[in-house]
């Protein structure tokens, strides 16, 4: 039963469950966007009639269930996918699991051509990239979730940016299966090494209040002063014998949000979950938690490489619908190989968690200059795509034309061959023929 008290040695098992063969591992791929309105180039409000709440009631009609909130919808729930809010209103598409790119991708379009209809008629249009060009912190409206007035009022409390990473980034993320726990490791190991040049490959949010921010991943700045205790790389990924257990020590280190009873939230942020195993949870005292309550605080921890019951990648700015397909395939290349799977891990193997941490340290500001040993992530991203190119070959998911997974990966090879990021591009145009002009970026990085 989920809802049965759970020891210390129970916490393992919910990641274990993730355990599943290679003919049924998935891919799946969640997108985020930034809203905005048309005509005034301001936030999207939640309510009113150019609004989120207008938005999801015109979705809606398209299928799905919706979720409320105390009255308010707040998402839509379509099978296995859904599209949820985030807190300063950006509007994410959580995909099905599914087996192939060439699917993720439809899944995609699919969405977008949903969302342009709805938008078309409310005046509202989505930008594909990782932080908000123009607005300020205090002009972007929260959404109505319980859950965001806990965050909100901790955030603060734990780093100067937290509250820029909720209201003001977008990410896209993709989530992979592992077959045991041996397979988990190696996988998150190699993701956790390689994330740096994910983010650097990926960035596109060199834009804050108007300006150039002097990074070319804004949003993956932000992360370095969230919440040390619950963002970055945990060290233990690095040590031999690392597992579920290990990882469930790294969350359980991580202080509590919140848990949920009856439909509310209770405010236990700062609060430990070791205490709450002990029935000493001072906001719940002599309870103890149940599954259900663990697997909602490692959801609340955000590292770059996150456990669940599978694998997610977290570290890439959001981006135009190329670059959403990009990501799964760039994953399901390295680690759905064996081959493949390999030599990322020879590539990495003698990688230290220190000169990692450094490397995801420098590339928000430098991206592919920054430098790493005798070499620079420039060419170390070569490498991977080299790598994850030839997984997906190996692999051999054909579309209806003959091609493989391969040919979503032209966004990234495209930049690597060009050595210029979606960043540098934009930020090329903004000191060129747009004259500093920050508005031509919701031209540009707005979803088709």
């Amino acid at each position: 039963m989920e809802n049965a008290p759970i020891s210390r040695d129970d916490l393992a098992i919910l990641f274990s469950k993730g355990c599943k063969p290679e003919s049924e591992w998935r891919i799946g791929t969640e997108h985020e966007k930034i809203g905005f309105c048309v005509d005034s180039l301001k936030p999207v409000p939640y309510p009113g009639s150019k609004s989120i709440k207008a938005l999801l009631e015109l979705l809606l009609e398209h299928s799905g269930t919706p979720m409320f909130e105390e009255g308010n919808i707040i998402a839509i729930q379509r099978g296995l996918a859904s599209i949820t809010l985030e807190p300063g209103g950006q509007l994410e598409l959580s995909g099905a699991p599914l087996k192939t790119t060439h699917e993720t991708c439809m899944e995609t379009q699919n969405h977008l051509a949903l969302l342009k209809d709805a938008t078309e008629k409310l005046g509202i249009g989505f930008l594909g990239l990782g932080f908000q060009p123009k607005w300020s912190q205090d002009e972007i409206p929260w959404m109505p979730k319980a859950r965001y007035a806990v965050m909100k009022a901790y955030m603060p409390m734990v780093g100067e940016r937290g509250l820029d990473m909720m209201l003001r980034t977008a990410t896209v993320q993709a989530n992979l299966d592992f077959s045991s726990e041996a397979d988990m490791a190696k996988k998150m190991r190699v993701a956790c090494c390689l994330q740096p040049l994910v983010t650097a490959l990926c960035a596109a949010s060199p834009f804050v209040d108007g300006k150039p921010s002097g990074f070319l991943s804004s949003r993956a700045a932000c992360w370095l002063n969230t919440d040390p205790a619950r963002t970055g790389i945990p060290e233990s990924v690095f040590e031999d014998g690392f597992g579920f257990d290990s990882y469930s020590e790294w969350a359980l280190d991580a202080p509590m949000y919140f848990i949920l009873r009856n439909g509310e939230y209770i405010n236990c942020s700062g609060q430990s979950f070791r205490d709450f195993l002990q029935g000493r949870l001072p906001a719940l005292p002599g309870e103890f938690p149940t599954m259900d309550d663990w697997e909602l605080h490692v959801g609340t921890l955000f590292p770059e490489v996150r456990l669940k019951q599978f694998l997610e990648m977290r570290g890439a700015d959001a981006g135009l619908w190329p670059w959403v397909c990009s990501l799964p395939a760039l994953w399901k290349g390295l680690l759905y190989d064996e081959a493949a799977l390999e030599q990322a891990w020879q590539m990495i193997t003698d990688w230290t968690h220190t000169e990692v941490m450094q490397l995801r340290s420098e590339v928000p500001r430098t991206g592919f200059s920054a430098p790493f040993r005798n070499r620079d992530v420039h060419r170390l991203c070569e490498q991977m795509l080299d790598i994850a190119r030839g997984g997906l070959e190996r692999i051999g998911s054909f579309n209806s034309h003959g091609e493989d997974e391969s040919i979503f990966l032209k966004p990234m090879i495209h930049a690597v061959t060009h050595r210029k990021t979606q960043a540098e591009t934009w930020l090329d145009a903004y000191h060129g023929h747009w004259n500093r002009d920050i508005d031509r970026i919701f031209i540009e990085a707005m979803h088709p």
